[in-house]
């Protein structure tokens, strides 16, 4: 199903990928590679994926679910 305001997406979704690759690195991940519509790195050995307009987080290594503060949480907590 397509996003029923696209324009609010092109807008908002260069500064959400920002504020993301900033966090990530603060906490001392650096992204592989990032696209238009997704964040990836590496993670315990596993892909990670992210995508900032949404917010949702998914990978082999973590807990899937929704909200960049809620994925730098298991990223700290595991990553200690």
């Amino acid at each position: 199903m397509a996003r029923l305001d696209t324009d609010r997406q092109n807008k908002l979704e260069p500064k959400r990928i920002e504020v993301a690759i900033r966090a990530l690195d603060a906490v001392g991940i650096n992204p592989i590679i990032v696209s238009g519509k997704r964040i990836e790195f590496e993670f315990k050995g596993g892909s990670v994926f992210f995508y900032p307009y949404s917010g949702w987080h998914t990978g082999k290594s973590i807990k899937d679910g929704r909200g960049l503060q809620n994925l730098l949480t298991q990223l700290k907590t595991t990553n200690q």
